[in-house]
């Protein structure tokens, strides 16, 4: 009915519920308790706007009005996401009309400045009512929550006495706002006081709805699953096709603190000279079936969320760690990719199989390295130091094709923050990928894009890891940037596939501010996320990838291991179908769950980075302008800490924002602040509560604190 409604309206300006009804011709009660139904649910997308004085419907797109996303700032203004090539609409505080953050609005425009378009707020048509978590106070006898991160007082949640729930002031709470009241909510949650140790994390975890803990009834469950294989269920199992592989050498790599290995591997030499490479997973989906609570949650979940000093799990420990953990000399169920690659890096043959394994050593990307990179061997690795170079010898050389093919290698600037038992941090260190975890990250791939072609050469249902090409806009002026900023580089003016950037890329990896043009580049992308519809991963330059690699923390991984299962046992119409009905929708909550939980992870990071910072108040510290924006220019420091420079702050001159330039430009000096310069400054504040740390240009003059 919602396609008639739509076709009706686009053929008239605006009509009242009866009239609709009349074009349909609508005769029966559950016919117009239908067309109420279906005229809400439009209006509630933003497909339709009904007007409250005229009692009438109109198509969104033949009014004056928009539709966006309410983001509000602490200080109670707010501002509008329309659309990726749009603008963000500011909304000043009086014109906010009662919505709340995150809530789906309707505006109309105040002006279209193209630089500073304002708008004013007509109608919330989704409420947002995703639990809130904030600071319990108690202001003049009453109990209010202030949202995490918000400071005005118009973001406050009332609270009424009888639905505290046993919260008191200064606890961190979880609030669900009340569907009757404007900004009424009740206390679902105390995740404890404001000061205990790790409530502030516990704080973003509740956030985005990960919990620390399991239900009841999938701890229930789980309570059958055995902790150790038997040899009467390996041998059931063997009966039924699984292939022993316990004489295989096989090991896992990962770091010292891992304890959900997901992974194993293998590797041998055949007289043609070609590798025989085995990449070996967890199979999850043995103990994970699918209809239980335990699934349930593992779906809810989405993934693992990895914090500074805790991991939220997306499967209880005694699986994670356990039973489906890979571990040293213990037999493992596991789902096995064995492929012969020829020296050129191509794969020739490959089969795709559950087996049974046991790791002969856990060993660690540290002593790996050592005889990678050093040619030293470590105590207990003597017996696998030969196999371990024939890998690396093997990884080199699908590095190697992946580039020809137009691989982006992007910089990382992960950080590793160093906290002690109190979770206050004491150091920050940048993560280095080297040798050992180049080497697992290239077998991951080769068996990710194996399983994934697999599945779609045979045009069967599967779940993809997607990249689709660079927004052309941002690239335009990635590329423009660079040109203003006098980096010669060759290449085409519009860049259709991975090569094309690559090569510019290439061109600019040994300036000083590589890091910076690189986090500039990543930026101009579009974001990786799951799909049911293959198109390839730019960023790869694969045509057909997949997760297959890490089921225990991420669920399109189970996914994927089903389907394996399912075409291996049931190759029926029925089962085709069921998959193809599903996976679209378990593809799009997954892509939601892994955004929500990076967000999670970054919101963490952000906020013990600006904690470490309330210890160095006063220092010095060089960096390089990372992000310029009206309102000052950001910094980002060795360590990854970033902070901003107020534009009030600038002495000596009025600066004006030059968006070509990304740069902030002297009026009377002219003198430049740009994106990607290198700076010295000073920390002058640091609040770990509101996640920022400020700086201002060092004088050599004002302070001798250094720490350049």
């Amino acid at each position: 009915m919602k396609d008639k409604i739509i076709k009706i309206l686009s053929e008239n300006a605006s009509l009242t519920i009866m009239e609709i009804n009349d074009r349909l011709k609508l005769t029966t009660i559950e016919e117009y308790q239908r067309l109420e139904s279906d005229l809400d649910s439009l209006v509630s997308d933003g497909v339709l706007y009904y007007s409250d004085k005229k009692k009438k419907y109109l198509l969104l797109e033949n009014s004056h009005l928009v539709k966006g996303r309410l983001i509000l700032n602490e200080k109670g203004f707010g501002f509008i996401e329309v659309g990726k090539d749009i603008k963000d609409v500011y909304i000043n505080e009086k014109n906010i009309n009662n919505a709340l953050d995150d809530d789906i609005v309707l505006f109309e425009y105040i002006n279209k400045d193209q630089e500073r378009p304002e708008g004013r707020i007509i109608k919330v048509i989704k409420r947002n009512f995703d639990p809130i978590v904030g600071e319990v106070m108690l202001i003049d006898g009453e109990y209010y929550v202030k949202p995490d991160g918000k400071n005005s007082a118009s973001s406050d949640i009332y609270i009424p006495k009888d639905k505290l729930n046993g919260a008191v002031e200064g606890h961190k709470v979880v609030v669900n706002p009340l569907k009757e009241g404007k900004r009424i909510g009740e206390v679902t949650k105390v995740i404890g006081h404001k000061n205990d140790v790790g409530v502030d994390i516990l704080s973003f975890v509740y956030k985005y709805d990960f919990h620390p803990e399991f239900p009841e009834e999938v701890l229930k469950e789980i309570e059958t699953i055995p902790q150790f294989l038997t040899e009467d269920e390996i041998n059931k199992e063997l009966s039924l096709n699984r292939k022993d592989l316990r004489d295989k050498v096989i090991f896992t790599i990962d770091g010292s603190d891992t304890k959900d290995i997901d992974d194993a591997i293998s590797l041998s030499i055949d007289e043609s000279g070609n590798y025989n490479l085995g990449v070996h997973i967890a199979d999850v989906s043995y103990y994970v079936k699918e209809g239980t609570k335990l699934d349930e949650e593992a779906y809810f979940r989405g993934t693992s969320v990895y914090l500074v000093d805790r991991v939220i799990p997306m499967l209880p420990h005694k699986l994670s760690n356990g039973i489906c953990s890979l571990n040293e000399n213990e037999d493992r169920f596991a789902m096995s990719c064995e492929m012969i690659i020829d020296a050129n890096g191509n794969v020739t043959k490959y089969d795709i199989f559950p087996s049974v394994i046991r790791s002969r050593k856990k060993m660690t990307y540290e002593e790996v390295n050592v005889i990678l990179e050093e040619n030293k061997v470590p105590e207990g690795y003597e017996e696998f130091s030969d196999t371990l170079l024939k890998m690396n010898e093997l990884s080199e050389i699908l590095r190697k094709k992946m580039i020809s093919r137009g691989y982006i290698e992007f910089e990382s600037d992960e950080a590793k923050i160093i906290v002690d038992e109190k979770c206050h941090p004491l150091s920050i260190e940048r993560r280095v990928q080297r040798s050992g975890e180049n080497l697992i990250e290239n077998f991951m791939i080769i068996a990710n894009e194996t399983v994934g072609g697999s599945i779609y050469y045979k045009n069967l249902p599967g779940i993809y890891r997607v990249h689709d090409k660079p927004d052309e806009k941002r690239l335009a002026e990635f590329l423009k940037f660079l040109s203003l900023h006098g980096y010669v580089v060759t290449g085409k003016s519009k860049i259709t596939n991975s090569k094309e950037l690559q090569n510019i890329l290439k061109q600019i990896e040994n300036v000083k501010e590589s890091s910076i043009l690189n986090d500039m580049a990543i930026r101009s992308q579009a974001k990786a996320v799951y799909s049911d519809i293959n198109i390839g991963h730019f960023g790869l330059g694969s045509k057909c990838y997949s997760h297959f690699t890490s089921p225990i923390r991420r669920y399109p991984d189970l996914i994927l291991h089903r389907l394996i299962r399912d075409y291996n046992y049931n190759y029926s119409e029925e089962v085709i179908n069921k998959r193809r009905e599903s996976l679209p929708t378990e593809s799009e909550h997954c892509s939601v769950r892994e955004q929500e939980a990076q967000n999670c992870e970054r919101d963490v990071d952000k906020m013990k980075k600006a904690e470490y910072m309330e210890d160095h108040i006063g220092e010095i510290f060089k960096g390089i302008i990372s992000g310029v924006q009206e309102f000052g220019i950001f910094v980002e420091l060795e360590n990854t800490a970033e902070g901003l420079i107020k534009v009030e702050d600038l002495k000596g001159d009025y600066y004006a924002f030059n968006p070509d330039l990304l740069a902030l430009v002297g009026k009377r000096t002219g003198k430049r602040y740009s994106f990607g310069d290198e700076i010295t400054v000073k920390v002058v504040g640091a609040d770990k509560d509101k996640m920022t740390i400020d700086f201002e240009i060092y004088n050599p003059k004002d302070n001798k604190n250094s720490k350049i």
